[in-house]
């Protein structure tokens, strides 16, 4: 590991900061070096309401797109609502059809089949609109690229408004409305917005011109929350909003799908993280393991005993994908180890058999592994399919453009990808990646990075410090929890692994004759011996409450020792 301290920023914007707000120093040097440097940057960050919300109509084709929907329901058109089957996809679909179904009949959804149909709008898809009588397509989470399948659609008299946050390519589709804050002719203030969030701005626009407001649409954010979680997108400006609010729809009055889903956990309050951990992989399982349809059913069912047997199904489907995930990853390391592909600079792995609903998991854990860009391949029809995961700081989305002429189709952020090639261009795209990759990569994004917020003694954590920090949820990327660093801390002589296979670490700690403090470190149960004896250590933490039997303690969370 790396371990990397920020920046300190300038001592007079410290010290004004903490004189303005009437705070500490240490909690204005981790608000400046999050980018908030005013009182009003800080309120925003702290109280942020629903006010501070952009207007949708900033949105470049915002009033085409309301436009063309109220004139479908004037004219009595079917409108089908179509999205990814991923989580922020069906929770995309689930939140617009669930509010045009609020005041408009004729409204259907469609997720695509995985397996049979791929990533994105599918012919099959508009097939299936063309045959029933939908006149009017909401793509949400998908479409940026689809040039020619909404020609397709045009040539049967189906119009396409597209609501998506990928990258779009040199050219958009002729849709009557392309909703992407990442247009480069589009203006927007924030560009950062998930599938599910683009949605959201899409329903806020038909909202402000029926004449409702804002808190009118709260019920809604449960979904917008759990999108911006499992997306992984920036916890800044309007996801942050958006996450707040949702955060507390989900932990005060969630719509029964997502309350069937947490009602048996014991947790009083549920955190961006269990949002993260607990919801997004149920709903995510659906679409990997039986259809994105099972989500969307659980999500926009208003009968909670229906609600609670949806959830069971997809708590199975759920069991399914960690017995699948848990295997191809045993195998994708042995193949790794065989070939003796550590080495390189990219971690690409293919079997014909991996099940396609959970090639991304497994590319995540292989990152996690090798701390390599990582492409796990599987057969996908007459094709191969694969998920991309990268390292921080490297933009795998660039490294697959460089590689383009070897692939069929791809798409993507910065951090995951997905695409398809031809079996015989398999090994010309392999060694391609490996070059682009070798030739652009800093030696130094291969090794793991820690990025530490300060350096603190245990001396100073206190019940206000915390109170403060718990201020700073919900967390997410630009905003991830504070990571501390204490040095020469010494366990009292408690220290254990703990775990089914000893793989986790548990401590209690000291500095001088600080206060002592549990320490657990996930997955740091090999670092045992480093601690024996009293010998000093320096420490690299978060601070954590830990709630057990209804007692509230303080707790270390390990993320390194040295």
């Amino acid at each position: 590991m790396r371990w990397t301290l920020k920046t300190k920023p300038e001592a007079h914007l410290v010290s004004s900061l903490a004189a303005q707000l009437k705070v500490d120093e240490r909690i204005a040097t981790l608000l400046i070096q999050r980018g908030i440097s005013t009182y009003e940057q800080t309120r925003q960050f702290f109280k942020p309401i629903l006010a501070d919300l952009h207007n949708p109509y900033l949105m470049k084709d915002m009033d085409k797109a309301v436009n063309r929907i109220e004139t479908a329901m004037a004219n009595q058109e079917n409108i089908l609502v179509f999205g990814d089957y991923d989580v922020d996809g069906t929770t995309a679909v689930s939140l617009v059809s669930a509010y045009l179904r609020s005041y408009y009949p004729n409204v259907a959804t469609y997720i695509p089949d995985r397996y049979d149909e791929g990533y994105g709008i599918s012919f099959k898809g508009i097939d299936f609109a063309d045959d029933n009588g939908f006149s009017l397509i909401i793509a949400l989470d998908c479409g940026i690229k689809s040039i020619d399948h909404v020609e397709y659609a045009n040539e049967r008299n189906i119009d396409f408004i597209i609501c998506d946050h990928h990258r779009p390519g040199d050219n958009l589709p002729k849709a009557i409305a392309v909703l992407d804050p990442k247009r480069d002719d589009c203006s927007y203030p924030y560009d950062e917005l998930c599938g599910c969030g683009v949605g959201f701005k899409l329903i806020q626009a038909l909202a402000q011109n029926r004449g409702q407001s804002i808190d009118d649409l709260l019920p809604y954010l449960d979904l917008v929350a759990t999108a911006i979680a499992a997306d992984i997108v920036p916890m800044t400006g309007e996801n942050r909003i958006l996450a707040k609010f949702g955060l507390e729809v989900i932990n005060k009055n969630p719509r029964p799908g997502i309350k069937a889903l947490i009602q048996n956990l014991k947790k009083k309050t549920l955190t961006i993280t269990d949002v993260v951990f607990i919801i997004a992989p149920r709903i995510n399982a659906a679409g990997r393991i039986k259809h994105g349809n099972h989500a969307v059913e659980l999500l926009t069912e208003f009968n909670l005993e229906q609600a609670e047997q949806f959830a069971a199904e997809i708590e199975g489907y759920n069991i399914d994908r960690k017995e699948l995930d848990k295997q191809i990853t045993v195998e994708a390391l042995a193949q790794i180890e065989e070939n003796q592909e550590k080495e390189k600079f990219t971690t690409v792995v293919y079997h014909e058999k991996w099940h396609k609903g959970v090639i991304g998991i497994v590319a995540s854990r292989l990152t996690e592994t090798y701390y390599r860009p990582t492409l796990v391949f599987t057969k996908s029809g007459d094709k191969l399919a694969a998920s991309a995961r990268s390292v921080k700081d490297f933009d795998i989305y660039n490294a697959l453009e460089k590689c383009a002429e070897h692939l069929e189709q791809f798409g993507g952020h910065m951090y995951a990808a997905g695409m398809t090639l031809k079996e015989e261009n398999y090994a010309a795209f392999k060694e391609a990646f490996e070059k682009v990759v070798q030739e652009s990569i800093h030696p130094d994004l291969l090794i793991p990075e820690i990025s530490i917020d300060a350096e603190i003694e245990l001396k100073e954590i206190n019940p206000k410090l915390i109170r403060l920090l718990n201020q700073f949820e919900p967390f997410g990327p630009e905003n991830m929890t504070p990571v501390f660093l204490t040095k020469k801390v010494f366990d009292t002589g408690y220290g254990k692994t703990i775990g089914q296979n000893d793989e986790h670490l548990k401590l209690f700690v000291k500095q001088n004759n600080s206060e002592g403090y549990g320490v657990i470190g996930f997955g740091l149960g090999n670092k045992l011996e480093r601690t024996k004896d009293k010998t000093p250590f320096d420490l690299v933490y978060c601070i954590d409450e830990n709630e057990f039997n209804g007692n509230v303690t303080v707790q270390l969370r390990a993320k390194d020792l040295a």
